[in-house]
Formats: structure tokens, C-alpha cells, sequence
């Protein structure tokens, strides 16, 4: 799509100081302190709506700190900057398990109360309509008759909104239609199912709470959050880079994102489902997919040439910054929406298939667990199909 004002990565566009850099990471130092703030305000340890922003705002000051040190690197204090990034990725992916399991567990319910034909939740009613809010009533309790499990946030990551995964579902899934013998045995499976993934999600969710507890307790965070402290006044350059250029930094992260996608199957994954791919997902081998990997670092490194965009729109000037090329923002928008889903769907295939192996399951629930999976396994697929269609259809501002 042609763009009215040049784009801050393209090399036609005027440089973008250093300047803009040290704001930015000031600025995401500031996030991250008012959101530990609020944190602690909210009860580190109660598990409230409060508590829960403020840990989803935690993690996402850390997420774009780490991103920002890492791809503008050669330009701060090489020993500082290595040193930072890790720790802070640590702070991020520590706090997103927990919220990892209670989203994990939300959608594998829904997906087992959508095969078996089980009646609409309202929450999955308000999921369908674009409605950002948590079921009120707790999938395990209306399947197996048990008491509510924890109510839990709902969704909040990138790319796993509500409108996106049921559009995904609506028009690229396929249409898993069970009739007769099968759906019996997957309506009696079902319920059995749902207990069983109910508990050992919850549990990973608990162990995950506690972990991030200590991990917010002790002298290695404390210490990270010092760093983060002086960050917010002070932005620790290497020598000379004052003047420098930012666009040559975000330039690389372009490249190795660019040069990611295309050892991806995007030629299988031009059509809605892979056969390959799902062969692979039959197999009893308990190792992770093995084409879900290079997918998930495509994510990752979509994720980094976002954050850079962000550096160098802030740090642009004059109708640049104005136009902050909105297609190719929400063209790569998509594509992370698709990326996050197909990580999800992934993830949550992973666990269908773990709970699978759970020793002296009844064989109703073991297949009940298996269709669950193959149903991920297609969310998976269609998750690339989207990837595709967006990235071979718009400029990505990859060129």
C-alpha cells in the first residue's frame, strides 16, 4: 500500500537521534515503576482484577525494555545492556505462566464445550460478541457438577483478543462435526476431560503464582528494579553514540525477522490446513511440534521490529511521526494477532495431549482429550494460514 509520508525504517527517511532512544527506555522505566507500585498497592499476593493489571502492566514495560536494549545494543554500554535484557525477559516470562495457565485452561473449556455441544456459556456468548469479560460460570462446575475453579483474568495478551481467535474459528476452522457414536462418546468424555484439565492447569497456575511471589520477593528482582530505577533518570551510552542513528539497529531486527519468515512453509501453509502438520501432531512422541518452533521465533522477532517501529515513530519529525504509517502498523498488528494465536492454539495442543497421558484415564476421556487436540492442532494451522494471507497481502514495512 502506497504511503503518503516515508516510513522512519526506510533509508529515504532522515536519520533519528539517540535522543529518541533515551526517552523511550525513560519512559518504559517510569511504566515499569508505577507499575510495581501498583502492584504492591494491590496486594502482591490476593488475587484481584487490581493485582492483575498491574502484573500485565509489569510485564509489558519489562517485555518493550528488554526488546529496546537488546536491538539498540551497539549504541548503550554493552556490558550494562547484556547484562539488563536477560534479567528483565526473566522478570516478563516469569509473570506471564500464571496468566499463561488461566488462559490455557479458559480456552481448552470453551473449545470441549463447543465439540461435545454443550450449551453456550455466557461468557463464551460475550467472547463471541467482542466482549472483553470472564465467563460466569466456570467451566469445570457446569461440566463435571465440581465447584468453581478460581476465577481468573481473562485473556489479555497481543493477538489473543476474543474477535480475533473467533473470527480464526468461524472462517478458517474446520467444521468438527460429530454425529452418532462419536458424539457420544465424546459428550460422556467430556465432562471427565474437563475435571482433569481443570486440575492440572489450576495446579500449574498455583505453582506458577507462587513462583512469580518469590521471584518478585528476592534480591534478584530487587536488583533489576534498581537498575530499572536509575534507567529512569539516566540512559548509560556507549562512547560517541550520542549522535548516532537509530535506523541502522532497527534495520537489522527488519532483516532477521524478514530473513525468519522466509525459511517459513509458507507454500504449505497457503492452504487452511497442513496435512503434514497434523500427522506430526498424531505422533506419541511427547517432544514439542516440530514445526512449531521456527513459528515461534518468528513471533519473537515480529515482536522486536514492532518495539523498534516504536523507537524510531517517537524519535521521528515533521509529517513522518504525523503519518506513523498507520497500514503498515495494523498490517503488522495482524500478523502478531495471528503469531499469538498460533502460540496459544500450540500451547493449549500441548496440554490436550499431556493430560492425555495421564496413567488409568477412562478411554471416553482419552479420546475426548485426543479430538481436543487435533482441534488445537487445526486452530494451529489456521493461525499460519492468517500469518500468510497477511504477510504476503500487505507491506509490512519490511522493504
Amino acid at each position: 500500500m502506497a504511503q503518503r509520508h516515508p516510513d522512519p525504517t526506510h533509508p529515504a527517511a532522515g536519520p533519528v537521534p539517540a535522543a529518541a532512544l533515551e526517552r523511550h527506555l525513560r519512559a518504559r522505566a517510569t511504566e515499569f515503576l508505577r507499575a510495581l507500585r501498583a502492584h504492591r498497592e494491590a496486594g502482591a499476593g490476593a488475587a484481584t482484577g487490581e493485582s492483575a493489571e498491574a502484573a500485565r502492566a509489569l510485564r509489558r514495560s519489562a517485555r518493550r525494555l528488554s526488546a529496546g536494549l537488546h536491538t539498540f545494543q551497539p549504541l548503550l554500554d554493552r556490558d550494562w545492556a547484556q547484562a539488563l535484557s536477560p534479567e528483565l525477559a526473566w522478570v516478563s516470562g516469569t509473570l506471564a505462566v500464571e496468566h499463561g495457565c488461566t488462559a490455557r485452561l479458559e480456552r481448552l473449556l470453551l473449545a470441549l464445550h463447543r465439540l461435545s455441544g454443550a450449551p453456550v456459556f455466557p461468557g463464551q456468548a460475550a467472547t463471541a460478541s467482542g466482549a472483553r469479560t470472564a465467563p460466569a460460570v466456570s467451566a469445570p462446575a457446569a461440566v463435571a457438577g465440581g465447584s468453581p475453579a478460581p476465577a481468573g483474568p481473562p485473556p489479555a495478551r497481543p493477538g489473543a483478543d476474543a474477535p480475533a481467535r473467533t473470527a480464526t474459528t468461524t472462517t478458517a476452522a474446520p467444521p468438527a462435526v460429530l454425529t452418532g457414536a462419536d458424539r457420544g462418546h465424546l459428550t460422556v468424555g467430556a465432562a471427565k476431560a474437563g475435571a482433569l484439565l481443570d486440575r492440572q492447569l489450576t495446579l500449574a497456575r498455583t505453582r506458577a503464582h507462587s513462583t512469580a511471589l518469590q521471584a518478585l520477593g528476592s534480591s534478584r528482582f530487587h536488583a533489576v528494579a534498581d537498575q530499572v530505577a536509575v534507567l529512569a533518570s539516566e540512559v548509560p551510552l556507549a562512547p560517541g553514540a550520542a549522535h548516532a542513528d537509530l535506523r541502522p539497529p532497527a534495520a537489522a531486527a527488519r532483516d532477521r525477522l524478514t530473513d525468519a519468515v522466509a525459511a517459513l512453509p509458507l507454500v504449505t501453509a497457503g492452504s487452511p490446513y497442513n496435512a503434514a502438520a497434523l500427522i506430526h501432531g498424531l505422533s506419541p512422541d511427547p517432544a514439542p511440534h516440530p514445526q512449531d518452533a521456527p513459528w515461534h521465533q518468528v513471533r519473537l522477532l515480529l515482536r522486536l521490529h514492532r518495539y523498534a517501529r516504536e523507537v524510531l515513530h517517537s524519535g521521528a519529525d515533521g509529517p513522518t511521526r504525523a503519518a506513523a504509517p498507520a497500514a503498515v502498523d495494523a498490517a503488522l498488528r495482524a500478523a502478531g494477532e495471528a503469531l499469538d494465536r498460533h502460540r496459544d492454539a500450540a500451547e493449549a495442543a500441548a496440554a490436550a495431549a499431556q493430560a492425555a497421558r495421564t496413567p488409568r484415564i477412562a478411554p471416553a476421556t482419552a479420546y475426548a482429550l485426543g479430538v481436543l487436540h487435533a482441534d488445537q492442532r487445526h486452530e494451529v494451522e489456521a493461525a499460519r494460514y492468517a500469518f500468510q494471507r497477511c504477510w504476503r497481502t500487505e507491506d509490512l514495512g519490511t522493504s
